[in-house]
């Protein structure tokens, strides 16, 4: 299951106490005060990963938290830190401190961001001395840790985004050039969640099926269109065996405009699929109709492989050279 929202519940470490400790010498039964300080409490950072169904993993368990520190000894040592903790989200997510109105964007694997910050340690007795206080029996609490709750929201990072209007093709033409096991089926919203594939190191994702009004939230919405927004290209498939295939086409590229004027001006390589099922007069209709929009156009069959190699062929020499 592929999850790209989750609220979890993080806490930072508390700091360890300060205690009140004494030095015994020979002879000297109390020479003086040797309570350590407490230990700090360990940090929560959130930490990016190439796994973009990482989130997944929380479902059953949306609470962290850190160590605390360790309480101050005797001979003036200082209490261990609490180790600091590292939740693993997608590269791509976008994290909200839902209480601290701030937030946060992990855009390249590996980058990290510190959320909470764990207590500071108490204080021991042996800080509290002075000329005038050679004894002193005063020592403090550590510090509690930070604590919050945040709001995770992936937007995936993919090399090729395929968009297009329910039972366009795509689930088919990912499994045909990819890895992927889409679920494929004649009916609108086959897929309710991204699909992703692997094509020779470029990752490609099926963007669930988009219709008229999806930038107002209409159908599956506009959750799906913000997992366009960082793809480096799209692929726009439209079904030769729609009534109206260029209406189909500009009714997409229509909600792109509305959701997101920049999505409208990303690379669109245009997919025409299902030629099997009309007459080469249509196909050849619609690419001049098509030919105005200077975009590069390609017609795909699930009944012709060579197309399938064509179009992976011509995908993967042109994401290498990007």
């Amino acid at each position: 299951m592929f999850v790209d929202e989750l609220t979890i519940i993080a806490k930072a470490g508390d700091g360890g106490d300060g205690v009140v400790r004494w030095r015994h010498e020979k002879f000297r039964p109390m020479a003086g005060p040797s309570g350590g300080d407490g230990g700090r409490g360990g940090d929560v950072y959130v930490r990016a990963v190439k796994d973009l169904g990482h989130l997944s993993k929380y479902t059953g368990n949306n609470s962290f938290a850190a160590p605390v520190g360790a309480a101050g000894t005797n001979s003036s040592k200082t209490g261990k830190d609490g180790d600091d903790i590292y939740i693993d989200i997608p590269v791509g997510s976008k994290v909200t401190d839902t209480a601290r109105n701030r937030s946060f964007e992990l855009t390249t694997v590996g980058a990290t961001e510190r959320i909470l910050k764990g207590g500071s340690g108490g204080l021991g007795n042996e800080y509290f001395k002075s000329s005038i206080n050679r004894s002193p029996e005063e020592s403090t609490k550590g510090r509690k840790g930070e604590a919050g709750e945040f709001y995770i929201e992936v937007s995936l990072m993919v090399d090729v985004g395929l968009i297009g209007l329910p039972n366009a093709g795509k689930s088919t033409l990912l499994n045909n050039i990819t890895n992927a096991r889409s679920r494929i089926g004649a009916y609108p919203f086959t897929t309710v969640e991204p699909h992703l594939g692997d094509l020779y190191g470029f990752v490609i994702a099926d963007i669930p099926g988009l219709i008229s009004g999806a930038s107002t939230g209409k159908g599956l919405g506009h959750k799906f269109l913000r997992h366009i927004a960082r793809t480096k290209m799209l692929l726009h498939l439209v079904s030769l065996e729609h009534e109206d295939p260029i209406k189909e086409y500009y009714t997409i590229r229509e909600e792109l405009s509305q959701y997101d004027a920049s999505l409208a001006e990303k690379e669109e390589w245009i997919i025409l699929t299902k030629k099997d099922l009309v007459e080469k007069a249509q196909i050849d209709a619609v690419m001049s109709a098509l030919a105005k929009t200077e975009k590069r156009v390609l017609v795909i069959s699930q009944d012709d492989s060579e197309s399938y190699k064509k179009l992976s062929d011509a995908l993967t020499a042109h994401l290498q050279s990007l």
